[in-house]
C-alpha cells in the first residue's frame, strides 16, 4: 500500500480523498501457506495465514519504526502463533491465532511490539487439577482434570470451556428386581472467569438406593454445575436426577414408573419401566437408568432394561471414543441383567445378585440388584481447558 506525503495547510482534491479512503479500506494483502517471517514491506498490509497445520509470524527488530502497524489474520484451521524473534511482542489476550482470529500488530519503536487480538474476550489461564497438553481440531489447548474436589486458580481472566459430569446415581436393591442408576448430569460450555480461585466439587456417585451428586465450580457470588444421577426403583419407589433411575420390576399392578429426568439447563434422560408379572410369577426385568444421551431401556420378562448411552468425551479432550454418563442397567430376577450405557454404567445383576459399581469418575449409573443390593453409581469429573 503506497503512501502519500502531505505539506501544512495543502487543500486536499477529490482524487486524494478518494486515494486515502481506498488506502483505509483496501490493504494489500498478503496470503501465506507456511510459517513466514515479517519484512519491511508488510507495513501498513494484511497478512493471512492460511493453513491446516499449526504455523507461526515471527517478527524481527529494525524493520518497522514506532507507530508503524499490520494486520494479522488466520483463516486456515491449523493455529497461527505470532512469534518474538529478534523483537519484543506484548498483548493482553493470546498470541495464538485460531482460525478466524486476528489483530493489528502495533510498534512502539524499531523492535518493541504490541499485539491487539480483534476477536474481543480471549482464554484465559488458570492452573488446578492435572493437566495436559491436548490438540482439538488441530487447535492446541492445556486441559485441566479434577478427579476430586480441588481449586482452580485463574491467573489471567479469559474464556474456559467446561466440561464436567455430576455423580451418577446407584441402582437400587430389591427384593425383586431393582432398577439401574440414573447417570449424572453433564453439562459443557464456553464461560468467562474473572481472576481468582475457584472450588471445585466432584460429585460423589450414589450408594445403593441413593442419588448422586452434583458437581459444580464455585466462588463468592456465582456457582455452575451438573447435577446428580437419580436412584433406580426398589421397593416401589425411586428418585428422579439429573437422568432418572431405572423402574423396578414387580409382580402386581403397582408398577413404579422410571424416575424423571430434571431438564434445567442438565442434559440427562429418563430411566426405563419395569415390568409387571402379576400373581407372583417369576421373570420380572427391571428398567436401566437414564444416560446422558438417550433413555434407559424398559424391562421384559426374564430380562432387564439396558442403560441409557452415555457422552463421548473425545471431541473435548481429544483422542479415542470415550464414553461417560451411562446409566446402570436394571436387575433381572432369572434372566440377564441389563449392560450399562456406553460400557461405562454399572450391570444390573441376576439371581439374587448384587449389582455392578459403575467406574469411578465417569458420572454412570450402578447396576441393579436382584434380590440384593444395587451397585453405586460413578463419581464425576469436571474438565477445563483453554487455548495455548
Amino acid at each position: 500500500m503506497a503512501l502519500t506525503t502531505f505539506t501544512s495547510g495543502q487543500v486536499l482534491t477529490a482524487a486524494e480523498m478518494n486515494a486515502l479512503q481506498a488506502n483505509d479500506y483496501n490493504q494489500t494483502v498478503s496470503t501465506k501457506t507456511a510459517s513466514y517471517t515479517l519484512v519491511a514491506a508488510d507495513k501498513g498490509t494484511r497478512i493471512a495465514m492460511n493453513n491446516a497445520s499449526a504455523t507461526t509470524i515471527t517478527v524481527n527488530t529494525s524493520l518497522f519504526s514506532a507507530g508503524d502497524t499490520l494486520f494479522i489474520q488466520n483463516i486456515g484451521a491449523g493455529t497461527c502463533t505470532i512469534t518474538a524473534g529478534t523483537a519484543t511482542v506484548s498483548t493482553s489476550g493470546s498470541l495464538a491465532l485460531a482460525q478466524y482470529g486476528g489483530g493489528t500488530l502495533f510498534f512502539q519503536s524499531a523492535g518493541v511490539a504490541i499485539f491487539f487480538n480483534a476477536v474481543g474476550a480471549s482464554y484465559g489461564v488458570a492452573t488446578g487439577g492435572t493437566s495436559s497438553s491436548i490438540t482439538v481440531n488441530s487447535i492446541n489447548y492445556t486441559l485441566l482434570s479434577f478427579t476430586s474436589d480441588g481449586n482452580l486458580v485463574v491467573s489471567r481472566a479469559g474464556l474456559f470451556d467446561v466440561l464436567m459430569f455430576g455423580g451418577g446415581g446407584g441402582g437400587s436393591a430389591s427384593v425383586e428386581s431393582g432398577g439401574g442408576g440414573g447417570a449424572g448430569g453433564v453439562i459443557e460450555s464456553t464461560i468467562y472467569l474473572a481472576a481468582a480461585t475457584y472450588a471445585v466439587d466432584v460429585g460423589a456417585g450414589g450408594a445403593s438406593g441413593t442419588i448422586g451428586l452434583g458437581s459444580n465450580i464455585n466462588s463468592t457470588g456465582r456457582s455452575f454445575g451438573a447435577g446428580g444421577g437419580g436412584c433406580g426403583a426398589g421397593g416401589r419407589s425411586n428418585k428422579s436426577g439429573a437422568c432418572g433411575g431405572g423402574g423396578v420390576g414387580v409382580e402386581d399392578a403397582n408398577l413404579v414408573l422410571p424416575g424423571a429426568a430434571t431438564n434445567s439447563g442438565i442434559n440427562g434422560f429418563a430411566g426405563g419401566t419395569g415390568v409387571n408379572v402379576p400373581g407372583g410369577g417369576n421373570g420380572k426385568g427391571a428398567g436401566g437408568g437414564g444416560g446422558t444421551t438417550a433413555v434407559g431401556a424398559n424391562g421384559v420378562v426374564n430380562n432387564s432394561g439396558a442403560g441409557g448411552a452415555g457422552y463421548d468425551v473425545s471431541a473435548f479432550i481429544g483422542g479415542s471414543a470415550l464414553y461417560k454418563g451411562g446409566g446402570g442397567g436394571g436387575g433381572s430376577q432369572l434372566g440377564t441383567g441389563g449392560a450399562g450405557g456406553s460400557s461405562v454404567g454399572g450391570a444390573g445383576a441376576t439371581t439374587s445378585g448384587v449389582g455392578s459399581t459403575a467406574s469411578a469418575n465417569t458420572g454412570s449409573g450402578g447396576g441393579g440388584g436382584a434380590n440384593a443390593a444395587g451397585g453405586s453409581g460413578g463419581s464425576g469429573i469436571f474438565y477445563i481447558r483453554f487455548k495455548i
